[in-house]
């Protein structure tokens, strides 16, 4: 069973502008295949500190707790995902200058107890292979959307 999963993509952009796009998490229901909305509901230095995640895949819809963990303007945005109270997993977005513009890697670390795993189950209807694999699926699309959007023409 894969505990982690990362893909990368190039951007045409500035790590800045990368990062600025990352970091707005609100803008990750414009991307994300299973995130379809967010709630910020604590900032840091007018940065999103900590969030909420709404999440659909198929019919089942969930929710998840976010506070962000590490915030490096042009160099990665992470944050650890929690639900119930129990950790799930740490998403992050870790970026490097190259002669292209900005190589962006998704990463995503499980992070699930066994509760938390029964949990997501049943909340997700995936068992924990399968959350990699759709996590890796969801990180593709995520990616590709998010370089259409910030590629330079």
């Amino acid at each position: 069973m894969p505990d982690e999963v990362a893909e990368s993509v190039i951007v045409n952009a500035e790590p800045a502008d990368v990062y600025a796009a990352v970091s707005d998490v609100r803008r990750m229901a414009r991307w994300s295949p299973e995130c379809f909305a967010t709630w910020v509901w604590s900032r840091r230095e007018g940065r999103p500190a900590g969030f909420v995640g709404f999440n659909r895949r198929g019919p089942l819809v969930w929710f998840t707790t976010c506070r962000v963990v590490v915030a490096r303007p042009g160099e990665e945005f992470a944050f650890d995902v929690s639900t119930f109270g129990m950790p799930v997993s740490r998403w992050s977005y870790r970026l490097a200058a190259v002669p292209e513009g900005t190589e962006l890697t998704e990463h995503w670390a499980d992070r699930r107890t066994r509760g938390a795993h029964l949990m997501g189950r049943i909340f997700t209807g995936s068992v924990a292979n399968d959350r990699a694999e759709a996590n890796r699926d969801g990180m593709r699309t995520t990616l590709s959307r998010l370089k259409g959007e910030l590629d330079r023409h």
